[in-house]
């Protein structure tokens, strides 16, 4: 497995991984107009090329297929992680945590924050088990959809 930072050519792969992830693992958690309101928002071309312009998409391949993504920026006083999703066939296969140990490494000094959706238990025990604690809870950022749970990983 490599990780590395995605390129424009990448675009259809990190898409299909999003869209792939988010239709096999969030309909029992939020419905299914929750999956398809939020991959028009967050899956557009238009929404993740910017992050692959800026250098803030990592890919995991295996043997030259895209199988898991992350994207992350700085925010405020921390490093986000905004997206991480491995392909449901490739879950288990360690993608999710190389990528997550890429994030953290380039986050240098500074904490590392992420949300995942209130229901989503086997995305919760895997960052617990990456050190992530959780801090908070917030609102939906789509209507009527579950409450997010926000976890935080120290710096270093």
């Amino acid at each position: 497995m490599r990780v590395r930072q995605a390129t424009a050519e990448d675009l259809d792969a990190v898409i299909h991984v999003g869209v792939t992830t988010w239709r096999a693992t969030y309909p029992p958690i939020t419905g299914e107009a929750y999956v398809e309101e939020g991959i028009a928002k967050w899956w557009a071309p238009d929404a993740v090329l910017p992050g692959i312009r800026a250098g803030t998409v990592l890919v995991a391949e295996v043997e030259d297929r895209v199988v898991a993504m992350a994207s992350y920026s700085v925010f405020e006083d921390h490093l986000m992680l905004w997206k991480l999703y491995v392909l449901p066939d490739s879950q288990g296969s360690g993608a999710g945590s190389a990528l997550l140990s890429e994030v953290i490494a380039r986050a240098g000094d500074l904490p590392v924050r992420l949300t995942h959706l209130v229901g989503n238990d086997r995305a919760h025990a895997v960052y617990e088990r990456l050190g992530f604690v959780e801090s908070a809870t917030v609102p939906s950022p789509i209507d009527d959809g579950p409450e997010e749970i926000v976890m935080e990983r120290s710096a270093g």
